[in-house]
């Protein structure tokens, strides 16, 4: 059973799947089957969870945009049409063992993922602000529920239809100033995430970021999420997105190397690294 509605440009997908809602915990994803049983498109697709709703049989909103043959079929299903989907997967968000003052920065609707993320925030008595963006206001996220939540929302887009013209990282280090940031929780594409993370070390202050990488299967195994980050002794190895993450601590991934395997990466064919440990 599932509901589909518009959210701007987006979709949002609720599904019964009381499973996923038990053990979910924010940053968490979902791998979904597209096409139907008969089709030809094998790859599953990677969604972001936007709110669970344990009660009432355990409903999980996804949130995604319909941007290829996979999506748009997606965006086509009604209500009593079965999906099949796998979940909660990934790496969740750390949260603070102390109430901490957070800010939130979202993309796109990449910031689907952080409004689960502010709930269990504020729970543990930290203050939330957000900062959200994207390309025009009808492509910015959960505007109106981050300023319900937050203390403060700043809003930006790069075509000045909302909030403040820009980027949201052109915004971020006056956020951070304003708020007195502890820690900074990103999503988004990962060219915003490269560049909240230069704020993030620019204020010293930690950041955890979601990425945003293309996910075939979800559990490890087929290999496409594969991104070079750098592990607590200083090696860097290529790890998978999909299980080791989505969320990494933001200054050890190697946003200039995605897409490539450094030839210094453990493992990697001449790599220099390759006698270590």
């Amino acid at each position: 059973m599932l509901t589909t509605r518009r959210v701007d440009a987006y979709h949002a997908l609720t599904v019964v799947a009381p499973g996923v809602a038990e053990r979910f915990r924010p940053g968490h994803f979902v791998s979904v089957a597209v096409g139907g049983p008969r089709t030809s498109m094998v790859t599953r697709r990677a969604l972001s969870i936007h709110d669970v709703k344990p009660d009432y049989g355990g409903t999980v909103e996804l949130v995604f945009t319909a941007k290829g043959p996979g999506t748009s079929w997606l965006a086509e299903r009604r209500a009593r049409d079965t999906l099949d989907l796998v979940g909660p997967l990934g790496r969740p968000f750390p949260l603070p063992r102390d109430p901490a003052s957070c800010v939130l920065v979202g993309a796109e609707y990449g910031a689907a993922a952080l409004f689960p993320l502010a709930d269990a925030l504020m729970e543990r008595g930290c203050r939330i602000d957000f900062a959200l963006g994207a390309a025009s206001a009808d492509r910015v996220f959960g505007a109106m529920r981050a300023r319900r939540m937050a203390e403060t929302t700043t809003l930006t887009t790069e075509d000045g239809s909302l909030g403040l013209r820009g980027s949201v990282t052109d915004v971020l280090p006056s956020v951070i100033a304003d708020t007195r940031a502890d820690v900074i929780y990103a999503c988004g594409p990962m060219e915003t995430l490269r560049a909240v993370t230069a704020v993030a070390i620019e204020f010293d202050i930690p950041v955890q970021v979601a990425v945003e990488e293309s996910m075939a299967c979800g559990i490890g195994v087929c290999m496409t999420c594969v991104l070079p980050v750098i592990g607590d002794d200083g090696v860097t190895r290529m790890v998978r997105a999909c299980v080791e993450g989505p969320v990494f601590r933001g200054e050890r991934v190697r946003f200039e190397d995605v897409g490539t395997i450094p030839f210094d990466a453990l493992g990697a064919p001449g790599g220099g690294a390759r006698n270590v440990g």
